[in-house]
């Protein structure tokens, strides 16, 4: 008899500022409805945001993508940084630099995790308008450790960068759970 795993409900944030960055998204976003036991649920706007920190760069698209998985959080996180290497995202980078992907675990259900290698929710999300408003895009979960909503954050966000929707939307193209 088969056992049944409990899918997992993950908030995967993606940007991109270089080459193709809307084609970088989708081929992300691609190769994480292959991981297995894993489908992809809603997927945001694709939006137009300025980079952050002091570094002079093409402004970035980002996105988020919610997952149904029965991967572990630490699974999940070693996939996507196979898909970053994968796409050509060196593991040592500048922080705040340029990339061609980046791909966050911002939450996983309702845990908070705090690991050497991991920390859900994502430490920065309160602070990051370019992942709370495409997060707001399809979803506005409680933050676990603020107890406070997603919209509720965006309120009391201290970053004043401009991000806007670009236009450019993404598709899943299996829709099924492997």
């Amino acid at each position: 008899m088969e056992q049944i795993q409990e899918k997992h409900t993950a908030f995967i944030g993606v940007g991109s500022n270089i080459g193709d960055r809307a084609a970088n998204l989708q081929r992300a976003l691609d190769m994480l409805e292959e991981l297995p036991q894993t489908s992809i649920g809603k997927i945001s706007r694709i939006y137009h945001s300025e980079p952050f920190g002091s570094i002079e760069q093409e402004w970035f698209y980002n996105a988020v993508f919610q997952l149904l998985t029965t991967l572990s959080p630490h699974a999940l996180l070693s996939f996507c940084q196979k898909i970053e290497s994968h796409m050509g995202r060196p593991a040592e980078h500048l922080k705040w630099g340029p990339r061609i992907i980046d791909l966050d675990i911002l939450l996983y259900d309702d845990a908070a995790y705090d690991r050497e290698t991991l920390t859900i929710p994502h430490p920065e999300i309160s602070n990051r308008k370019f992942v709370l408003l495409p997060l707001l895009d399809i979803d506005n979960p409680l933050h676990p450790v603020f107890g406070k909503t997603m919209a509720e954050l965006l309120e009391t966000c201290p970053d004043n960068s401009t991000i806007e929707p670009c236009g450019h939307m993404l598709q899943k193209h299996h829709g099924s759970t492997r």
